[in-house]
């Protein structure tokens, strides 16, 4: 495994990185990347609570409490905005408060789970190659694959099913709703994959890459395309590219990887804002430039 752990490093980070993107295009194109980041942290007590009753870090309970807690979050922010309340505080109160829960659960029963904060806000991928899935007394390789790999799919069929209907309540939820299509299922089915795709990323990157790349990826492939369908491919593919050059820049540095990752798909970011042919900061000068 020694010899193949670089390359399994690199597939968790990527298989993270396509899960995030797919799901942040639709939070990006309906404004809601901020929501994003408060429901990957408000489910942590549904983590927490998932492995004090499991006592396993990869119980399967732990995707359904984060589930629940990122529904909650949802709820609680769509509440507060009927209730008069501005968005961006919604948020930022549902993210604190379940957040503070969640840390306080664990700093509470610590001694009793294999769980800290600095493993739930950091993580630490390059552990992930030496992490084996046993049954009995066979490994199937790196946990990590099967559970990245598996929300990976899992994101990828919801969005290869319900593509249109995606699209439409993205683009214009009025008119799907006059459609007929039901906008407000779609809207919690986003919440309830960006939640399994949030705890997914938990054990194996933490929560700072997991938002990293729920954000960046997609930020950088709305530069560089009109089409939606090219978008979502390129979010995935800069989510992988990032994740191979954050493992080469952490190697070369010697810092933590998912840092190297994160510190990666922002530098992709900013080339894509400078440089992109048609959005870029360059190409826009130039068109000012011309008409001036």
């Amino acid at each position: 495994m020694g010899a193949l752990a670089p390359l399994v490093i690199i597939l968790v980070g990527a298989q993270v990185a396509g899960a995030c993107a797919l799901v942040g295009s639709f939070l990006l194109l309906r404004r809601m990347t901020m929501l994003g980041d408060a429901i990957s942290h408000a489910v942590l007590p549904g983590i927490a609570v998932a492995f004090l009753l499991s006592g396993r870090p990869q119980s399967p309970w732990a995707l359904l409490g984060a589930a629940a807690f990122g529904l909650l979050c949802a709820y609680l922010v769509q509440a507060l905005q009927r209730a008069g309340v501005r968005e961006d505080a919604g948020n930022g109160v549902a993210f604190t408060g379940l957040f503070a829960l969640g840390v306080l659960l664990i700093s509470a029963f610590a001694d009793h789970v294999h769980l800290d904060l600095d493993h739930v806000l950091y993580g630490e991928i390059a552990y992930a190659p030496w992490d084996l899935w046993l049954v009995g007394e066979r490994s199937l390789g790196p946990r990590a694959l099967w559970t990245t790999g598996g929300i990976f799919l899992l994101d990828l069929a919801a969005v290869l099913l319900f593509y249109k209907e995606l699209k439409f309540c993205a683009f214009d939820p009025e008119t799907a709703e006059a459609a007929g299509i039901n906008v407000r299922a779609f809207h919690y089915l986003l919440m309830t994959l960006v939640s399994v795709s949030a705890v997914a990323a938990f054990d194996a990157v933490g929560a700072i890459l997991a938002v990293a790349m729920l954000v960046v990826p997609s930020a950088t492939a709305y530069l560089l395309t009109d089409r939606l369908s090219v978008m979502l491919g390129l979010a995935v593919g800069l989510g992988a590219l990032a994740s191979a050059l954050g493992y080469l820049l952490s190697r070369a540095t010697d810092t933590s990887v998912a840092a190297a990752m994160a510190v990666s798909a922002g530098g992709l970011f900013a080339l894509a804002f400078f440089l992109a042919p048609r959005h870029g900061l360059v190409a826009r000068w130039r068109r000012r430039r011309s008409d001036g």
